[in-house]
């Protein structure tokens, strides 16, 4: 029995309750940020992660009956989760980089974190028995790492990631293990053992060295990642950004997928904007949702009849950079800091439920639907909705994928859009058109264009300047090869979510 003291060593056991809590959760969050940046499908990866790590902690609680020197095992287990919980991120990111292999590394790392981390609390409960509090109340202990994994689950998004990244924050997390076992030495001196001391101290060294050159490790994993030169890699609340050069070649990498060549946008960007900005019979009011680059917006200003643009997206990380970013400023000329647009950081989604607004054109420049919260912006509930934004003689256009790599997705999303009610001719639906085009960095890629009513049938009157987009190519882009050609595909909706299944297996087929 441990009674000398025992008011400061329950003290300090309830913070360091605390402390390993708020570390735990952070190397799940970090764990499943990992692997939904490079496996994609972010609700899959979460809900692996989830489980796999709750039931590790499970085994390490259950195992933790094994230890028989419980300050001992717990100082043991602060040393191993500040190795394996701080080293997990830059494991992941190597492992990924030179060997393209993640989910293996991801199970084992999980395993034995989950397991340290499941150890904990019995071992802490334990220990404020031994130390011989005359009232032991395990509800205490519950309620500090309850504390604890609640004040984790605020900061990983808000300060942890935008703040430090995934690379540095593990290394942190890990420090922090690390000094709950040189504290818990210090308040129980009679556990400082010479191997144990040793051994904390080669792993403080080892964690805080590699804290140091954070940054140089992200720049060494992304070389090998990435083809070309890495000249900017960042965190933000809601994804990665990577952005890479070759001579004058810049690509730009959101959670390692590609978004953007600046060889090759102008094609995709020509075929996005121009068919719906020509054939709209007013372009005063615009709205973009996505395309927080800015290319889409550049393309739309090239029509001088513009009055004001709205752009909508999720992540002020990259406005703000494409905004700034004197490279980027010159590809999209500058689009992002013209006077007649509005950039508005939210939800498209949340968006559209609020705004009163009508536009004679909405473009949606959205992500592709490889996950549940992607998918939803593809339904047919968020196109109802988007509809209802359109002006009498408006028209919209949604990127839609690929119809060669994932043939069903592009038709399932041209196909829900087609069945979209339209309202103000109560029993129709609205009238689309479907289209593709040759993109080097993506390969073939089609839009769907849609309207409550017909466009009035005139020639494509096109802006001064374009590199790609003619009539000739408009007309070619509304023929489809046989083998990209409408098949069935079911709707989509928020209750079905048949899309992501489609988008995956489709480019699963072709590139895995």
């Amino acid at each position: 029995m441990i009674r000398e003291g025992s008011g400061q060593r329950e003290v300090w056991l309830l913070v360091a309750t605390f402390l390993v809590a708020l570390a735990g959760l952070i190397y799940e969050l970090i764990g499943a940020t990992l692997s939904s940046y490079l496996l994609g499908d972010s609700v899959r990866q979460f809900s692996f992660v989830i489980g796999i790590y709750l039931a590790a902690m499970g085994l390490g609680a259950w195992v933790s009956r094994f230890v028989s020197d419980t300050l001992a095992g717990f100082i043991w287990a602060q040393i191993a989760l500040g190795i394996f919980g701080g080293f997990m991120a830059p494991i992941l990111f190597f492992s990924y980089a030179f060997m393209g292999e993640v989910s293996l590394p991801l199970l084992l790392n999980l395993v034995i974190v989950g397991s340290l981390a499941g150890m904990e609390l019995p071992l802490i409960a334990r220990l404020l028995k031994e130390i011989g509090l005359p009232q032991f109340r395990f509800e205490n202990v519950l309620s500090f790492d309850y504390v604890g994994a609640l004040v984790a689950s605020l900061i990983f998004p808000l300060l942890i990631v935008p703040q430090l990244g995934l690379m540095s924050a593990s290394l942190a997390f890990g420090a922090l293990n690390l000094g709950v076992a040189g504290l818990s030495l210090w308040v129980f001196p009679q556990a400082a053992k010479k191997g144990t001391v040793v051994a904390l101290g080669l792993a403080m060294a080892a964690t805080l060295t590699a804290l140091v050159y954070s940054e140089r490790l992200v720049s060494v994993s992304e070389a090998a990642l990435f083809e070309d030169d890495v000249v900017l890699s960042q965190d933000t609340s809601y994804q990665h950004i990577t952005l890479t050069r070759f001579r004058d070649r810049l690509r730009l990498f959101l959670d390692n997928s590609i978004q953007f060549d600046s060889q090759d946008e102008y094609r995709y960007h020509e075929m996005l904007v121009h068919p719906t900005m020509t054939l709209a019979p007013r372009r005063a009011q615009v709205l973009i949702l996505g395309g927080g680059d800015g290319l889409a917006a550049r393309e739309v200003f090239r029509h001088p009849d513009v009055q004001a643009v709205t752009l909508v997206d999720l992540d002020p990380g990259v406005t703000e950079l494409f905004r700034s970013h004197r490279d980027l400023v010159a590809l999209n000329g500058a689009a992002l800091n013209d006077p007649r647009l509005t950039i508005v950081n939210m939800d498209a989604w949340k968006y559209l439920e609020i705004a009163q607004e009508s536009f004679d054109v909405i473009i949606a420049d959205l992500p592709d639907p490889k996950s549940i919260a992607l998918s939803k912006l593809y339904s047919a509930e968020f196109y109802a909705l988007a509809v209802q934004h359109l002006s009498a003689q408006g028209v919209m256009v949604v990127q839609s994928g690929s119809p060669l790599f994932a043939r069903q997705a592009f038709w399932s999303v041209a196909h829900t859009i087609a069945a979209t009610r339209n309202p103000v001719a109560p029993g129709q639906n609205l009238w689309t058109l479907t289209y593709h085009t040759w993109v080097p960095s993506f390969g073939d890629w089609g839009f769907v264009m849609a309207a409550l009513r017909s466009p009035s049938d005139r020639p494509l009157s096109l802006p001064e300047g374009l590199r790609y987009l003619t009539p000739e190519i408009w007309a070619q882009a509304q023929v489809f090869a046989p083998d990209s050609s409408d098949i069935p595909a079911e709707l989509n909706s928020i209750r079905s979510h048949a899309l992501v299944g489609f988008y995956n297996a489709g480019w699963d087929a072709w590139f895995r």
